[in-house]
């Protein structure tokens, strides 16, 4: 039987502009596409795990605007448990400018929001409906003192973990990371993290080993458009990419994170699970937009029939 997720982590509300190419600066340009939905790596996570049929709970702050109320609805409609969804009364909802290029490329801009707020008591406020989990997932668009105390809460309760090192800090601490099972970060965070070059396969490979000797146990690196690699002490696997022409790149690292926690919830093989998560990833940069992106278990066995 499948394992429940939780998500202790971020909202956001994707403000996405289509635009041929960024303004320079003093510049104003005519784009030809705007959108808005629902995002934050947080909820994106949940959201991917929810669609593929995962049974889903997040712990995560909205401000007491109408942005914060539609995120609510969203989750719920995704069938995401929003019992210790909280409301910051004067605050206002998180909230990601996000522009696109032709190429499908984005730069993004995040404003944490009530996000800010989410802090250790309302983990433990949660703590009995958490300790109902097989796997917790967290991010770094709230208070790092919160991803901290998740991870020594779930430690010691026997629940497996994963962190997405995102946005990445520097002074990350690997010392309290060190007890999650799995930290998947991206060359720009594994460089950054690791302190060390990620130019090379070689020097990915070694710097994030480096992580593993400060006692990680697991450090799954995704590569973008070259797949990603799954490095432990004494193994290192590579997931090949999956070949598709992209429309949009949003959010495709939260569908690989959420889909992953999902298969791998499922049937506990990671390999597996993260050859899956390629598939689902692909699949959701092939469409525009962010969670809308997000393909359901039909459409995936679709998408799966025509890329396997």
């Amino acid at each position: 039987m499948s394992k429940k997720i939780a998500v202790v982590g971020s909202n956001m509300v994707d403000l996405v502009t289509y635009m041929d190419r960024m303004p320079v600066l003093g510049e104003t340009l005519e784009a030809p596409l705007f959108e808005m939905g629902c995002g934050g790596k947080g909820a994106n996570q949940a959201f991917a795990a929810a669609r593929l049929g995962a049974d889903v709970m997040m712990v995560t702050k909205v401000g007491d605007d109408i942005f914060g109320d539609n995120t609510i609805f969203n989750l719920q409609k995704a069938g995401i448990d929003t019992k210790h969804v909280g409301v910051i009364k004067g605050k206002s909802s998180g909230v990601a400018p996000i522009f696109v290029d032709k190429s499908g490329e984005n730069s993004i801009l995040i404003v944490k929001g009530a996000n800010a707020d989410l802090l250790h008591q309302d983990v433990d406020d949660a703590a009995e409906d958490l300790k109902q989990c097989g796997l917790i997932l967290m991010q770094m668009e709230v208070p790092v003192e919160t991803v901290y105390h998740t991870i020594a809460f779930a430690a010691a309760n026997g629940i497996e973990t994963i962190l997405n090192p995102a946005p990445a800090a520097a002074d990350l601490d690997p010392e309290r990371i060190r007890q999650v099972s799995f930290l998947v970060p991206n060359e720009t965070e594994l460089a950054l993290l690791s302190d060390m070059p990620v130019s090379t396969d070689e020097e990915t490979i070694a710097a994030a080993r480096s992580l593993i000797a400060k006692g990680i146990r697991t450090v799954i690196v995704t590569l973008g458009g070259r797949g990603a690699r799954l490095v432990t002490a004494d193994t290192v696997i590579n997931i090949a990419p999956v070949k598709v022409t992209p429309k949009d790149t949003t959010g495709a690292g939260d569908a690989f994170i959420g889909s992953f926690a999902c298969f791998y919830a499922k049937h506990g093989n990671v390999v597996e699970a993260l050859k899956s998560a390629s598939l689902y990833a692909a699949d959701s940069i092939t469409k525009t937009g962010t969670q809308k992106s997000y393909a359901t278990v039909q459409e995936f066995e679709e998408f799966c029939k025509n890329h396997s």
